[in-house]
């Protein structure tokens, strides 16, 4: 009979053995912030519950075993992406300021029969810088524009032009005679309505105007034209009246041309400058023919 108790004693280990701590771990954590975390779905992140009361909380401690949560690794962040960027945007514009002085200055044997080559070149330099930063870089755009600014810029620019056309009179008439002596009438139409405004209108008032003020840039405008025209008056001391009136109109029109272009925009002032270009260079230019 005793050995048969001990077998069936025996047979049910269960009841005399000593409780085995439950290997599961707990599934609800008390996060950091005070709410209730279940990690049984994601274990890294776990589901936030319903905020609870302390004495709910007191027995879900209890019932679950609730521990507190392991912090959350913190993920490396990942290194900012450099982006590419084109030459004409990270350039400064006062190096293709000076490139352009450079080349002017350069190209002064050519007078006076290469006159038209040098006005070329000159603004053909201005305008592919322009274009340049137009197309690659952050050069200023020229978007849908609102008629009364161009109208606006017409308007400034027969305002600017004709008081100097009447003071200037046969002063005018030598300027535009010595500047453009190698051109015809066509030719300089052309220069005064395409070539000039597209260069200096791209470079100036759309590339170095961008965050430099309006005195600034008329007088790198001023310093530019200067070292253009200069050169191809071949006496100075003959026509010195002519080189003062020159530096003198071409300071107040370059402020001009950037007080406009801060005004109504960039069209405008391309607008401005054809205008006044046809006031105080052609115009002198065919009566003198």
């Amino acid at each position: 009979m005793e050995s048969d108790e001990i077998r069936r004693e025996d047979d049910n280990p269960i009841d005399d053995a000593p409780d085995q701590p439950d290997a599961e771990q707990p599934r609800i954590f008390l996060g950091t912030d005070g709410e209730v975390y279940d990690y049984t779905i994601d274990p890294m992140q776990g589901l936030p519950a319903i905020d609870l009361p302390d004495d709910v909380l007191e027995e879900l401690e209890e019932e679950f075993r609730i521990g507190r949560a392991p912090p959350p690794p913190v993920e490396a962040p990942e290194p900012e992406r450099t982006s590419v960027r084109y030459r004409a945007t990270a350039s400064d514009p006062f190096f293709g300021y000076i490139v352009a002085l450079a080349v002017s200055f350069g190209l002064t044997p050519l007078l006076p029969d290469g006159a038209p080559m040098r006005y070329t070149v000159a603004w053909g330099l201005l305008a592919g810088f322009g274009v340049l930063a137009w197309l690659l870089g952050n050069g200023e755009r020229i978007t849908q524009e609102r008629p009364e600014n161009l109208v606006w810029g017409v308007i400034v620019g027969i305002v600017a032009g004709m008081p100097l056309y009447l003071f200037g009179g046969t002063t005018l008439s030598t300027t535009s005679g010595v500047l453009f002596d190698a051109m015809t009438p066509g030719a300089l139409l052309a220069y005064l309505v395409f070539v000039m405004p597209l260069g200096e209108t791209l470079f100036f008032r759309g590339l170095l105007q961008r965050g430099r003020g309006i005195w600034l840039v008329g007088g790198m405008a001023t310093v530019w034209s200067g070292l253009l025209f200069f050169p191809v008056i071949r006496d100075l001391t003959e026509f010195w009246a002519v080189a003062v009136f020159i530096g003198t109109t071409l300071a107040i029109v370059n402020v001009v041309y950037s007080w406009i272009r801060d005004r109504n925009g960039m069209a405008a002032a391309w607008l401005c400058q054809i205008v006044v270009n046809l006031i105080l260079i052609y115009l002198p230019f065919i009566s003198r023919v």
